[in-house]
C-alpha cells in the first residue's frame, strides 16, 4: 500500500486560524478527565445503591464507555497536548488514565508515532498487526459484525484482546532503552506504588468483589467492544486508500454516538491525523476549517453516523 504524508498534501486554508488550534488549554483536558471519574464513580454508587440488574447492564456499558474516553485523552496526552512539562504529562496520564487500564503512555507512545509516520503501511505497527485477522476483515455480513459486538459483551473476545495488547506492546530491550535506566526506573517505582496501593486498599476495605463487578467486567466487555468499533471506524471497511484523505476516514456523530463511541472528538479521527499537534477540543473548529477548502471538502472520507453510514460502509 503507498505511503502517504500530510506534508505531500496543500490545503488551501486560514493558516493564523490553524496556528490558534493548536493551543492546549490544559484545563479542558484535566475537567475532561475528572468528568469520565465522576461519571464512572456516580454508576457504581446507582448501581450498588439500587441493586436492579439492568441497572448493573447500564452501568456496565457506560463505565466501559468512560474507560475507553479515559483512554482517549491519553491519546492526547501521548502527542504532549495535556501538559507542557513532557514528564508531568506522562506521569498524571499514568496514574488517573492509563495505570487504571493496565497500560502506559510509554508503551503506547512508540506504536502509536509510527502509525502516524507509516499511515496502513507494512511499518505501520497498528495496521500491520491487525491486517488478516478475522475481526479486521471486512466486509462482513451485518450478522457477522453483530456476532463480533456480541463476543465482547461475553468478555471473551475483550480478554483475547487483553492478552494480544500484552504482546504487541511488551518492552523490547534495546541499546536506546538502555540509556533511559533513570527514567525508566522512576515509570516502574510509581507503576508499582499504583498498583501496590490499589492491592493494600482493595484488600483493606474488602472491595475485592466491587472491583471485579464495576471494573474487570466493563474492562473486558465494552471497554474493549468500544476500542474495537473506534479502531474499525479509523482505518477498516469501505475506503478508497488512494490518498491520505481516503485512508482514514471522520464519522460525523450524534450526541450518543459521540458519548459511547467517539468520546472527547475522537471521531475527527482524518483531520487528527493531518494536524496530530492539534488537541482534542479543537478538533471540531479544525474540521469546519477544513472544509472550506475545495480538495478536502470533495475527497475526504466523511461518514455519516456511526449505528448508520459506518454500518453500511463495514457490512
Amino acid at each position: 500500500m503507498p505511503h502517504f504524508d500530510a506534508r505531500d498534501i496543500k490545503l488551501e486554508i486560514d493558516r493564523k486560524e490553524l496556528k490558534k488550534l493548536y493551543k492546549t488549554r490544559p484545563y479542558k483536558h484535566a475537567l475532561a478527565i475528572l468528568f469520565n471519574w465522576l461519571i464512572i464513580a456516580g454508576c457504581i454508587f446507582a448501581s450498588v445503591r439500587l441493586a436492579h440488574p439492568l441497572v448493573y447492564v447500564l452501568a456496565v456499558i457506560i463505565i466501559g464507555a468512560r474507560m475507553h474516553a479515559l483512554a482517549i485523552l491519553m491519546h492526547d496526552a501521548t502527542h504532549y497536548r495535556f501538559l507542557k512539562n513532557k514528564q508531568w504529562n506522562d506521569r498524571i496520564t499514568n496514574l488517573l488514565s492509563m495505570y487504571p487500564l493496565f497500560f502506559s503512555i510509554e508503551q503506547y507512545r512508540k506504536n502509536h508515532l509510527s502509525h502516524h509516520q507509516h499511515l496502513n503501511t507494512e511499518e505501520d505497527p497498528d495496521w500491520f498487526s491487525k491486517l488478516g485477522k478475522k475481526e479486521f476483515t471486512f466486509p462482513k455480513t451485518k450478522k457477522e459484525f453483530l456476532l463480533t459486538l456480541f463476543s465482547y459483551l461475553t468478555l471473551f473476545q475483550g480478554i483475547k484482546d487483553a492478552i494480544w495488547f500484552v504482546r504487541r506492546f511488551k518492552p523490547k530491550a534495546t541499546a536506546s532503552k538502555k540509556k533511559k535506566k533513570t527514567a525508566d526506573s522512576d515509570n516502574r517505582l510509581l507503576m508499582f506504588g499504583f498498583y501496590g496501593l490499589l492491592v493494600l486498599s482493595l484488600s483493606l476495605l474488602g472491595a475485592w468483589k466491587y472491583y471485579a463487578l464495576y471494573w474487570l467486567v466493563p474492562y473486558f466487555s465494552t471497554f474493549f467492544m468500544f476500542q474495537y468499533i473506534r479502531s474499525v471506524a479509523e482505518h477498516f471497511g469501505d475506503m478508497a486508500y488512494d490518498h491520505l484523505l481516503t485512508s482514514t476516514r471522520s464519522v460525523r456523530a450524534n450526541a450518543l454516538e459521540r458519548f459511547l463511541f467517539a468520546p472527547h472528538c475522537v471521531n475527527y479521527h482524518l483531520e487528527h491525523h493531518l494536524y496530530p499537534g492539534v488537541p482534542f477540543y479543537h478538533l471540531p473548529r479544525l474540521h469546519k476549517l477544513l472544509m472550506k477548502d475545495g480538495q478536502y471538502h470533495e475527497k475526504a472520507h466523511i461518514t455519516q453516523g456511526y449505528i448508520g453510514g459506518l454500518m453500511n460502509e463495514l457490512t
